[in-house]
């Protein structure tokens, strides 16, 4: 089988990281997209992918990412994952900068991303029967609640710009796909949200029963791209057992009732 290349931002931790791993692991010819260079250096290192240090949220920046994938090769699939929450301030109270940073990164990135490298895959779409295009957003982007005012407003945008991306492109051989995470304990995630107060991360994860980590996520999106190119996920919502709900969160042991 012709070795499929992948694009993946914010690779460099958490569920980016994993799903460029999990890709390169099923013989994906990948490419790892973030900004700091030295953790896509180690990454490089340890899995033999293709790097490229950007920010999806500097325009030249992806300009450049573009002109570097269509010189070495076909985009087949795109995983746009490069995101993050910063704040936990009621609405009244949050700071407009980390809206501000929230919108630039989940949404205007994903857009910069996108419209730069769809021309690249549409040509593999032409040449090898269908392209994809990968975006994770999160429950927060359906079920608001307190403190998430930016991150919900950011991710209610990004599910839009991809319900959108999906009527824009139909007719076309290119699948638009969108993993929605809820609860996932990742290294940084949470830490950035809380400015690095590692006692609020703890308490948001406490007696949790097996919390989804970046590696089951990972799962889900490889999975979803190397189904048969006709069959397409529209929307996966993929949370743990213990979190029925945005709003029901069982801490404790799971267990069958008497």
């Amino acid at each position: 089988m012709k070795s499929r290349r992948v694009v993946v931002t914010g690779a460099s931790s958490g569920i980016g990281q994993a799903t460029a791993r999990l890709f390169a692991k099923h013989g994906w010819q990948v490419v790892g997209v973030a900004r700091r260079a030295d953790r896509l250096a180690a990454l490089a290192a340890e899995t033999g992918m293709q790097v490229f240090v950007a920010d999806v949220t500097v325009q030249s920046q992806v300009d450049a990412l573009r002109d570097f994938l269509s010189a070495s090769g076909p985009v087949h699939a795109l995983v746009n994952n490069a995101g993050g929450a910063f704040g936990a301030a009621s609405v009244e109270d949050s700071d407009p900068a980390d809206w501000i940073k929230m919108f630039d990164v989940n949404v205007v990135g994903l857009q910069r991303v996108t419209a730069a490298l769809l021309p690249l895959l549409r040509s593999a779409a032409r040449a090898d029967g269908h392209a994809d295009i990968m975006t994770v957003t999160s429950t927060a982007g359906f079920i608001s609640y307190e403190g998430g005012g930016g991150y919900n407003a950011a991710k209610f945008a990004a599910h839009g710009v991809v319900g959108t991306l999906r009527l824009e492109l139909a007719g076309e051989p290119i699948r638009v796909l969108e993993i929605a995470p809820g609860m996932v304990k990742t290294d940084e995630f949470a830490l950035n949200r809380f400015a690095g107060d590692a006692s609020k991360v703890d308490a948001v994860y406490a007696g949790v029963e097996n919390p989804l980590v970046a590696e089951d996520i990972a799962e889900a999106i490889v999975h979803a791209i190397e189904l048969p190119g006709h069959v397409n996920l529209d929307m996966i919502t993929i949370r743990p057992v213990a979190q029925a709900a945005q709003h029901k969160l069982v801490r404790g042991p799971l267990k069958p009732r008497d």
